[in-house]
C-alpha cells in the first residue's frame, strides 16, 4: 500500500494504490479519505457509495460512484460541476487537477493562449453558470479550445449532461491511475 496525501481546499484525501479487496475492507472514514477526492472536492460521492461494497473491481466501484452522482439532486450535480477549476487558470486547485492540466500543457500557456482561455472561461460561465469541464488527459490545448468553442453553442441542459459525462471520465482516470 503506497499513500500520498493531498490537500484540496482544506479537504484532505489520500490517493492510494490499493487492490480492490483492500478498498472493500476499509473503514468508512478511511474509505472516504481514500476516495473522497476522486470526484473533485465532493466526498459525498464516496460517503454514499460506501454501503454498496464489496466491489468486484475498479470498474464496479466507478460505476457505483457514477450512479450516486446520476441519482443526486440537480443542485448536488451542479455543486459537483462548480467544484472544478477553470481550465488554464492560476487559482489554487487539487493536486489531481494540477497534474491533469499540466499534462495537457495548460500550465505553460503563452500570454495569448492564457487570454483566450480566460475569455472562453468567462463566456462559458456567463452562459451556463458553471465552469467548462473536459477530461483534459484526453486532449491537447488546441482540442480543448476547439471543444470550448463548439460547446458554447449547446443548451444548458446538454452542457450539464456533457459536464457530468466528462466528470465520470475524469473520475475513471483518477481511479485507474
Amino acid at each position: 500500500m503506497n499513500a500520498d496525501v493531498y490537500y484540496n481546499f482544506g479537504w484532505e484525501y489520500r490517493v492510494m494504490e490499493y487492490q480492490i479487496a483492500e478498498i472493500n475492507e476499509l473503514s468508512q472514514p478511511d474509505f472516504i479519505a481514500t476516495l473522497g477526492g476522486i470526484f473533485e472536492d465532493s466526498p459525498w460521492v464516496a460517503e454514499r457509495v460506501y454501503d454498496k461494497r464489496p466491489f468486484a473491481d475498479l470498474s464496479s466501484l466507478h460505476q457505483a460512484m457514477v450512479e450516486v452522482v446520476r441519482n443526486a439532486s440537480l443542485e448536488e450535480q451542479l455543486e459537483l460541476i462548480r467544484s472544478h477549476p477553470d481550465l488554464g487558470s492560476k487559482v489554487k486547485m487539487s493536486e489531481s487537477s494540477v497534474q491533469e492540466q499540466a499534462g495537457a500543457g495548460l500550465d505553460r500557456l503563452s500570454s495569448e493562449e492564457y487570454e483566450r482561455f480566460q475569455l472562453l472561461n468567462k463566456a462559458y460561465k456567463d452562459k451556463f453558470a458553471f465552469p467548462f469541464i473536459i477530461a483534459v488527459k484526453n486532449h491537447t490545448k488546441e482540442s480543448i479550445l476547439d471543444a470550448f468553442s463548439m460547446r458554447l453553442e449547446n443548451s444548458r441542459q446538454a452542457e450539464i449532461e456533457r459536464a457530468l459525462e466528462e466528470i465520470y471520465q475524469i473520475a475513471w482516470l483518477r481511479l485507474s491511475n
